[in-house]
């Protein structure tokens, strides 16, 4: 019905006899009248929703009037309540509405004051209460939940009588219990406060557009068989995406196959964890935890021959054959990740599989730091078996500066590096810690200097720069400022006459949507933060050159980040020029 409406609006403005076309505006029959509008088309009778032909049918604009209506009730209903927050009317759900029926939640609960969070607190009395919908006789709390399932795409009561828990409402939560993988057995206070709490957030138990089937399917198994038995586990979303909850979720999941006790699983990738793997791991896998080093097999997928994908088959999750393509996939990954290519659950593929670092105590040929190579120090580098070593163009910070750290490379140095028969490869970093390091006007100016510094170092046409986003960017800010940033990089060294590529350092994720979406050449992934959000969920980038992976003292007064370097990448500069 709505794109009837939108065409025949746009019929109306764009085909209409002259002089009777209709104008940009939508009103409803209510304007400027004293009259209510009947049915729900209501919240579409406006401009820029839509059923207005002028914007985009799949933007952000379209209207849900019964979510409408849930946040004209909490607003209504909790207004003056302790901590409360206005959300927006809006009738689209996000954040600022599930929130917003979170706080009532609390409130009905006897939660004062309110939190935009749904925290331990409000799970506890959740669980406490132990009450769901069917048996709840507080008409606010049923209002609450039916809101809830229509912001999470459910159907469920609608306005007139969302107080009471119709079977449709039945019906959709016993869907959404299906959804999470967890049947339809009698749902305990431990699990039905689970259940609530991703009720009141903005995990996805449907598969979303570019979600995968097979991913949503392990995503349901790990909520099935683990988070009735982990303390601290969440429930994982359902949505078929690979993200940072389904990481936690199998890292949890991979600790409980490892007779870890249950009280003590965090999805910590520390010393039990990596003791277990070595050991247990590492030994013939059946069943269950089989099942797991699979799925994160194929989590990991693709991964890459050259510039070929090479898919993990769906069909090896679920045998405990070793077939051909299982261990074909698996010598793939291991080639592609630069570890030992054993086509076995060994340690190392363990590690590579579960956190962006992989297994900190591989040999390495690539280093960085901020201490000038001299002679000695090269020779040192080199006697250790590195071939290879990161150092920055410059800085920004005057030596007066309580926080400058004389990290520029120095005149002489690079002549030191290659006689101790070692590779540099340039770093440019500004700060870059933080949201407002990045816009591109930034990007313009440092992408410049960058390039003057490379000339004036003597590097040679085709040399990668490296510019560095030093922190956890959220998806968001990547969007907002982090890919104009390097679009102002891309445009400054064009300008320059393109004597030089750039790539990016920053987390898999910040990496990966740089390299797509601004044409960065490679990329210097910050592995050692594996706690990073951008390193949870994402594989390692297609066009990866370096990984670093930890960082210790070489020697006393000079730290290093060890780093592993992909054969057959960006080979850095050997040699300068005039």
């Amino acid at each position: 019905m709505l794109r009837s409406i939108r065409s025949l609006i746009a019929h109306l403005r764009d085909n209409a006899p002259s002089g009777r076309r209709a104008g940009t505006f939508i009103f409803p029959h209510s304007h400027d009248y004293d009259t209510d509008c009947p049915g729900n088309l209501l919240p579409y009778a406006r401009t820029g929703s839509s059923v207005d032909p002028a914007v985009d049918w799949n933007g952000s604009l379209r209207i849900d009037p019964n979510v409408l209506a849930a946040q004209q009730w909490v607003n209504r209903t909790y207004e003056g309540v302790a901590g409360y927050t206005r959300c927006e009317e809006n009738g689209r759900t996000g954040w600022d509405t599930v929130l917003a029926l979170t706080q009532g939640l609390q409130h009905e609960l006897g939660i004062s004051p309110t939190v935009r969070n749904f925290g331990p607190g409000t799970f506890a009395a959740v669980r406490e209460r132990h009450t769901t919908p069917a048996n709840e006789r507080n008409g606010n709390i049923v209002r609450l939940y039916n809101w809830a399932l229509w912001c999470k795409g459910y159907w469920a009561s609608t306005e007139e009588s969302a107080h009471i828990w119709l079977p449709r409402s039945q019906s959709s939560l016993e869907q959404l219990q299906r959804d999470m993988g967890l049947g339809e057995s009698t749902v305990s206070a431990y699990i039905w406060a689970h259940m609530t709490k991703a009720l009141f957030q903005m995990q996805q138990f449907k598969t979303v557009p570019g979600g995968d089937l097979s991913i949503r399917a392990i995503q349901q198994r790990l909520n099935s068989r683990y988070l009735r038995r982990i303390p601290a586990m969440e429930m994982v979303p359902c949505d078929g995406i690979y993200s940072r909850g389904v990481q936690k979720g199998l890292m949890m999941s991979v600790q409980f196959e490892l007779d870890l006790a249950p009280a003590s699983i965090t999805g910590y990738f520390g010393p039990s964890t990596q003791a277990g793997l070595r050991g247990k791991g590492s030994g013939k896998l059946l069943g269950d935890f089989r099942y797991l080093f699979r799925a994160a097999c194929y989590l990991n997928s693709p991964t890459y021959n050259g510039d070929s994908a090479v898919r993990y088959n769906v069909s090896d999750l679920h045998t405990d054959a070793e077939t051909t393509s299982h261990t074909g996939w698996l010598r793939a990954f291991q080639r592609f990740s630069q570890i030992p290519q054993t086509g076995t659950n060994d340690y190392t593929t363990w590690a590579q599989l579960l956190v962006s670092s992989g297994d900190t105590s591989r040999p390495a040929t690539a280093c960085d730091c901020i201490t000038e190579i001299t002679a000695a120090r090269g020779r040192a580098l080199k006697d250790a078996g590195y071939e290879i070593v990161g150092r920055y163009l410059d800085e920004h910070l005057p030596p007066e500066s309580p926080y400058y750290l004389d990290k520029a490379l120095k005149p002489g140095e690079l002549q030191n590096i290659f006689a101790a028969g070692l590779r540099m490869y340039p770093i440019f970093q500004y700060n870059g810690t933080q949201l407002a390091n990045f816009d591109y006007g930034r990007g313009f100016d440092q992408g410049g200097i960058a390039h003057d510094k490379s000339v004036e170092f003597g590097l040679p046409a085709g040399t990668c720069i490296y510019f560095a986003v030093d922190y956890d960017a959220q998806d968001w800010e990547i969007d907002s400022n982090i890919l104009p940033y390097f679009n102002g990089v891309r445009q400054a060294l064009s300008q320059k006459g393109g004597r030089y590529t750039f790539g990016v350092y920053g987390s898999r994720n910040v990496c990966t949507r740089v390299s797509a979406e601004a044409q960065a050449r490679w990329s210097f992934v910050s592995g050692m933060s594996w706690g990073f959000s951008g390193n949870l969920g994402f594989p390692l980038p297609k066009n990866w050159s370096f990984n670093q992976i930890r960082e210790y003292t070489f020697q006393p007064g000079w730290g290093l980040d060890h780093n592993i370097w992909r054969e057959d990448s960006d080979p850095g500069v050997s040699r300068v020029v005039s």
